[in-house]
């Protein structure tokens, strides 16, 4: 993958999302206009508050466009990195919506059961609100796969959302059925229900979205492939401590640290590094920023009988995850290594508990033992 198609890829995806944006736009404001109609000639709350939701779905797309355009300019010195965590505030934006209209919506909803008024459904206004329920399961359909296949978090939401309102639509219809048949005016009750969905959705969006900003651990078959790349490298002996840092949809830079035979000299590491750095950017489109090194002992007996004995030690213990980074200088009597330590125990005790067993197995030896963070599965 070179620079030059990571770009048109990424011109490409604001394009899908602006087109799938302007046909939910479109679909939901023909939705606006049916339902509105409907609820108001058969006195209908629950098919006028689902009119609302059709018209904040419409708002939403509008917020997903400005967020995908703003989101795709181009970096400049004040803002280096990009402008893609725009579509994440984009996507609070929309979350703010559909939380508005769902409390919008139980409001009116329990003045309803308060002051109830009776429906007046029509053979039309059926027809109407099933149509509107095949609509809606198409649509949804149709901008949650491109969502998914653009790495919108904004569109899939958007895609999800309209499954549901197809969902709460049925009910809708369901309602106005038992009303022509027994009577019997569900209207208000189901208008609560579907406001409970709908403020439901809005929490679940803001929450995912505060994910994304706050940043949240990488997704294991990510590190994975990250690190089955660099290990393709002839004298990589590990890859560790993989993190990833997120700047918007398909933006991510990163640091890792490799293990690399202690005989290597700085002109053999330098090419190594660059090659990783290529190799990964290609294939990923992720960029990293960091390339760490790890000494490993390879013609020391000694230093590779303490590997043995110090990784013993280190993971008997549950909190202790993986041990990296050995390396024994026997002539000098140093030994470091880092241990990824869960976040079930504390850190610096468990440190202070490998200081004290490892000094106690090579009490001659200045020993270096960094804690690592469980960033990545």
């Amino acid at each position: 993958m070179s620079k030059e198609s990571i770009e048109e890829s990424a011109l490409k995806r604001e394009k899908t999302i602006v087109k799938t944006s302007i046909i939910g736009i479109v679909t939901n404001l023909f939705l606006v206009g049916f339902k509105a109609f409907v609820g108001l000639v058969s006195n209908s709350i629950a098919v006028i508050l689902d009119a609302v939701n059709n018209l904040s779905d419409a708002l939403s797309s509008i917020v997903t466009i400005i967020g995908a355009k703003l989101g795709a300019k181009q970096p400049n010195k004040k803002h280096p990195l990009g402008y893609g965590r725009i579509e994440y505030l984009s996507s609070m934006i929309v979350a703010g919506l559909v939380l508005y209209a769902g409390i919008t919506s139980l409001v009116e909803s329990v003045k309803k059961i308060i002051t109830p008024e009776a429906a007046d459904y029509s053979a039309v206004s059926i027809i109407i609100i099933s149509v509107a329920i095949v609509v809606k399961l198409i649509l949804g359909l149709y901008v949650k796969k491109q969502g998914k296949k653009v790495n919108s978090g904004a569109l899939t939401a958007s895609g999800s959302d309209a499954l549901f309102d197809a969902i709460l639509s049925a009910s809708v219809l369901a309602s106005a059925i038992v009303y022509l048949i027994w009577h019997v005016s569900l209207e208000a009750y189901v208008g609560v229900i579907i406001a409970g969905f709908i403020i439901k959705a809005g929490i679940e969006m803001m929450i995912e979205t505060l994910n994304d900003i706050i940043g949240k651990r990488e997704d294991a078959e990510t590190t994975k492939e990250l690190k089955d790349i660099i290990c393709e490298e002839e004298e990589v002996l590990g890859a560790y401590d993989v993190t990833l840092f997120n700047y918007g949809p398909n933006r991510n830079y990163g640091s890792v640290h490799i293990e690399l035979p202690d005989t290597l000299s700085v002109d053999d590491v330098d090419r190594i590094t660059r090659k990783i750095q290529t190799d990964v950017f290609h294939k990923t489109g992720i960029i990293l920023t960091g390339i760490g090194v790890y000494s490993f002992n390879t013609s020391n007996d000694e230093a590779a009988q303490m590997r043995n004995a110090v990784q013993k030690a280190v993971m008997c213990h549950d909190w202790a995850l993986q041990m990296h980074g050995f390396y024994a200088d026997t002539d000098n009597k140093t030994l470091r290594f880092d241990v990824v330590i869960n976040f079930d125990v504390d850190k610096k005790e468990a440190i202070q508990t490998l200081y004290t067993q490892i000094g106690e197995l090579y009490p001659d030896y200045e020993l270096t033992i960094i804690p690592d963070v469980d960033v990545a599965d």
